[in-house]
């Protein structure tokens, strides 16, 4: 890949496209990846720990896949919610062009793959799923969730899996006091080395407080 990243906007390395199998909400399908995105020959293995550990997604409105690569967590979501708005958001638009193409291969007219500036300013989401690209930085990650976190609708959730070696727990502790006013973040589970962390926004009188296990 040379200097790309997979949160390189524009990937100057040969796509290199290949298909691979992979099964998305209960639904086996072969797609299209390429050089230059995330975990290009498999669903990730924080991804797939998010998608076994997170409610099905709500069944209508708006619902957010933040750092979409080639598309995993988008196509799940519109799979599982066919009248539901997935904004699959990345800055990699090599990404975003895989997500079209396979979305189209799967016959989801439901997905708007696109870039954060792309994402109208009066969109809230019912639902934010995430496998964050903690690779960009500290400074970039924590711009990124104060970006959008905060549109998350009353009363609805952000799932993020995030590395337990690469400071899932700070991550926690840095979100339970950026958000402090109107949310709750708490770990929802631990699998094969990966922390899924949920985010609550409270509505307006707040929700009861979450029981934890």
């Amino acid at each position: 890949m040379g200097s790309d990243h997979y949160f390189t906007a524009a990937p100057a390395s040969p796509e290199n496209l290949r298909r691979i199998k992979v099964t998305l909400a209960g639904r086996e399908a072969e797609l299209t990846t390429a050089a230059g995105v995330f975990s290009p020959d498999h669903v990730d293995v924080g991804t797939s720990v998010l998608l076994a550990n997170t409610p099905p997604p709500p069944p209508s409105g708006h619902l957010l896949d933040l750092g979409c690569g080639w598309g995993p967590i988008s196509l799940s979501l519109a799979l599982a919610s066919p009248h539901a708005t997935v904004w699959a958001v990345d800055v990699n638009e090599r990404a975003l062009d895989l997500v079209r193409r396979n979305a189209a291969e799967l016959g989801l007219h439901n997905v708007n793959a696109v870039t954060p500036e792309d994402v109208p300013a009066d969109v809230s989401f019912r639902t934010i799923r995430s496998n964050p690209p903690i690779r960009v930085g500290k400074s970039e990650l924590h711009d990124l969730l104060e970006r959008w976190i905060p549109r998350l609708d009353e009363r609805a959730d952000a799932w993020l899996v995030v590395s337990r070696n690469l400071g899932a727990d700070s991550l926690q502790r840095w979100m339970a006091s950026t958000f402090d006013g109107g949310y709750s973040v708490y770990r929802a589970t631990t699998g094969r080395g990966f922390r899924v962390l949920k985010v609550r926004r409270h509505g307006t009188p707040p929700t009861e407080g979450i029981a934890l296990p």
